[in-house]
């Protein structure tokens, strides 16, 4: 689907991870997000050219196939640069720890290798929040949008008013905020900032993807699913509760997935956001490594 020379690539089965939706600027040949399938991404390269790619964040699901664009220019935000790098760094900056991380690690690093192409790359210009970018036939806005990811990007066209939302998918899931260097109040505020831009046609990272009526509606039941979670969390510690007995109440991911160690963590990551926060409002308190709700 094209709206002027925009061109929504979907991503295999509906967008969802490990795959992302990507977006494509026609004669521009700029390429954001290159997660979605590997042989449509191959069939542009080699029949219109791909000139410059960009990553909204520096998750796995949005490079999978940046390995097929080894010559061309990468573009990013500077706050996600780190972790392209190697693939330690990549590993550190999920949080998975060396010495009590070690299983999840000699998981995800094969996985890494062979499913996500990774490998090392160095950013060739780092974007910035507010920049207009001239693409010929479109114009380029940049919105940082912290949260999701420390330099999580945003990207509005202007002329036919398209905002592509990375990872602030606007689905019924709710914000994913679970990452170390996320940020549960970064997250509110981007997701604030995006529903201001005057779009009339929003493209998410993942799932169908279209969105092309005004999402006031979605934007409120999005933004919902951070205070949804936290009631839950508050009911739960009506009495004393440990962080294994918190985590195992799956009230961001609904149920347990396989492989279990890796959904844990990141169940685990967010629940720990949500509880540092209600500790430093006061309305939480931890003693003897058990939480309950003043």
């Amino acid at each position: 689907m094209n709206f002027g020379p925009i061109r929504f690539i979907p991503g295999e089965n509906r967008g969802k991870f490990p795959n992302c939706n990507s977006i494509y600027i026609e004669k521009a040949g700029l390429l954001i997000d290159p997660a979605s399938n590997r042989d449509t991404i191959r069939r542009i390269r080699d029949r219109e050219g791909i000139e410059i790619v960009c990553l909204t964040h520096w998750h796995e699901d949005h490079f999978m196939h940046l390995d097929l664009l080894d010559n061309v220019p990468l573009w990013t935000s500077e706050k996600d640069a780190e972790p392209l790098a190697g693939m330690d760094i990549f590993l550190d900056w999920y949080g998975i720890g060396k010495p009590d991380g070690k299983e999840l690690r000699e998981i995800i690093r094969p996985r890494l290798e062979k499913q996500f192409h990774f490998k090392p790359r160095i950013p060739d210009r780092f974007l910035k929040d507010g920049e207009i970018i001239d693409l010929g036939n479109v114009t380029l806005e940049v919105i940082l949008t912290p949260g999701h990811s420390p330099g999580h990007l945003a990207f509005f066209f202007r002329e036919p008013e398209v905002l592509f939302l990375g990872d602030y998918n606007l689905d019924t899931f709710g914000p994913w905020y679970g990452d170390p260097y996320s940020s549960l109040e970064q997250t509110i505020d981007s997701i604030n900032r995006l529903r201001k831009v005057p779009a009339k046609t929003w493209i998410a990272g993942h799932g169908k993807g279209i969105i092309e009526e005004a999402p006031e509606k979605r934007w409120d039941f999005y933004l919902g699913a951070i205070q949804r979670r936290e009631n839950e969390l508050m009911d739960f510690l009506a009495i004393s509760r440990s962080l294994d007995e918190i985590v195992e109440r799956w009230i961001v991911l609904g149920k347990p997935m396989e492989p279990l160690i890796y959904y844990k963590f990141g169940e685990k990551a967010h629940m720990l956001k949500h509880l540092d926060r209600l500790v430093d409002k006061g309305l939480v308190q931890c003693q003897n490594e058990r939480y309950r709700r003043v």
